[in-house]
């Protein structure tokens, strides 16, 4: 692939102009998608029983639908066959690990106890949001910070497939057992870790299949560069679309909620920055103590920071609902993970010359090489 040479400041000052449209925009879109919604629910009352009259599962097809579409395109581009090479790298992986399953969904659980006290439902919606690593828009993050590519790209299989193993029994740890050993409320009398399980295998485990399925055949037959460069790129938005069109009929069916109580749905946010900051800054300060060279350590730190929004929706609708505030939670999300990390970009490429030093950027795994298109860097 052809590249330029960028200087260090020009790449740092276009970091924006290196997302896709789709993606720098995000939050506008996300902002549309809200507002179309609302639109909707006001002419169309009844929505939600008409949604509900084909189901996968207890979810409607409709939205089923959605939830996959968000998916399928996201595991369809992880290079599953690196796997194995990820294994050589133990402080990396172990880290990883350690951040994603034992920090992350800790540290979320308390923020949103701290902060959401007295919103339950969002409460829950954002643990689930904690519990749910990762494994699409962090390649972005991790690119245009100078990251690891490779090593990203392992860390999102082994999340992948880890989220498959652990997620259920998280969401019953820390929603059932560590609230009761604390003495705080438990979700719900209703709560079944089947109904979450259930969820991550229809709504991961189905597109993972798929995913796996699509990267090997395409990969052997039409080699990685077809695959890559054009099969790649025409279903990567895709994930955006199903999105936009979940977040659309959320807050269509949601629209009476969200309009009676604005400040409450404003304080989704609180919880989702803190654990951005928290987490982004941990893992890097991490990521330098191990002795992990700068490419290595903003992979660490974007893979830890980042959440897998779209899993959480889909747990969330497949466990508590469409109409329930454990969706809305996961919905907010988005809007606010984008602007977040797209400053933490420029927070990395400070902190990897301040901790550094220039020939930090310039190790091995760094992609200081800008392609010479915005098309050609941006992996969505």
């Amino acid at each position: 692939m052809k590249t330029a040479t960028l200087p260090r400041s020009q790449f740092a000052g276009s970091i924006l102009g290196q997302l896709s449209a789709l993606d720098r925009f995000l939050p506008v879109w996300i902002g549309l998608a809200m507002a179309a919604g609302l639109a909707l629910g006001r002419v169309f009352h009844d929505l939600n029983d008409q949604l509900d009259r084909v189901k996968i599962d207890t979810t409607s097809l409709p939205i089923a639908i959605g939830l996959l579409g968000m998916m399928y395109p996201v595991l369809a581009k992880v290079r599953y066959d690196r796997l194995r090479d990820v294994t050589t790298e133990r402080p990396l992986v172990l880290s990883s690990l350690l951040l994603n399953w034992a920090v992350g969904p800790a540290l979320m659980f308390t923020l949103a106890w701290v902060l959401l006290p007295d919103l339950p439902e969002f409460r829950t919606g954002i643990i689930l949001v904690g519990l749910a690593r990762c494994i699409a828009m962090v390649l972005i993050w991790n690119n245009l910070a100078c990251g690891d590519r490779e090593a990203g790209a392992a860390l999102v299989v082994l999340n992948s497939v880890f989220q498959v193993a652990a997620f259920a029994a998280l969401g019953y740890f820390y929603l059932e057992l560590l609230p009761g050993w604390l003495g705080l409320d438990k979700t719900s009398v209703h709560f079944v870790v089947w109904d979450i399980a259930k969820s991550v295998l229809i709504f991961l485990g189905v597109p993972l299949v798929l995913g796996l399925l699509t990267s090997l055949v395409g990969r052997k037959r039409k080699g990685d560069e077809w695959y890559e460069q054009r099969f790649l790129p025409r279903i990567g938005p895709f994930a955006l679309y199903s999105l936009l069109f979940t977040i659309v009929v959320l807050f269509a069916i949601q629209g009476d909620a969200i309009t009676s109580q604005p400040l409450d749905v404003g304080r989704i946010a609180l919880p989702l920055v803190a654990y951005f900051a928290l987490m982004w800054t941990t893992a890097f300060a991490w990521g330098r103590a191990q002795g992990l060279t700068y490419p290595k350590t903003a992979t660490l730190a974007f893979t830890a920071a980042g959440n897998n929004f779209e899993l959480a929706i889909a747990v969330a609708i497949g466990s508590f609902g469409v109409e329930s505030g454990q969706a809305l939670a996961g919905v907010v999300g988005p809007l606010i993970e984008v602007p977040v990390l797209v400053t933490l970009v420029y927070v990395s490429l400070w902190a990897g010359r301040r901790f550094f030093g220039a020939s930090g950027l310039d190790a091995p795994g760094s992609e200081l090489h800008a392609p010479a298109s915005p098309s050609q860097f941006v992996e969505r």
